[in-house]
C-alpha cells in the first residue's frame, strides 16, 4: 500500500497531522510484530493478535486518508 506511492505519502507526511500519527503508530506497531515474530519480544497469541489487528485498523484508516486526500 504506502510502498506503491511513496510520492503520495510524502506529501500527507508533510500536510496532514493524522496521516503522520498514524503512519508512525502503524511503523511502531510493526517492528513490534517482527520482533515478536522473529523472537526478540516475546508475546502471548492474544497480544500478538491485538498489536495485528490494531495495524490493520491503522492501516484502513491510512488507506481511506490517502483515498481521500485529491492529491
Amino acid at each position: 500500500m504506502f510502498e506503491s506511492e511513496p510520492e503520495k505519502v510524502e506529501q500527507l507526511l508533510q500536510s496532514n497531522d493524522e496521516f503522520k500519527t498514524l503512519y508512525n503508530e502503524h511503523r511502531q506497531l510493526e517492528k513490534r510484530v517482527l520482533a515478536a515474530e522473529n523472537g526478540t519480544a516475546p508475546m502471548s497469541d492474544e497480544a500478538m493478535n491485538n498489536l495485528k489487528r490494531e495495524k490493520l485498523r491503522i492501516k484502513d484508516r491510512l488507506t481511506q486518508l490517502m483515498d481521500t486526500s485529491g492529491l
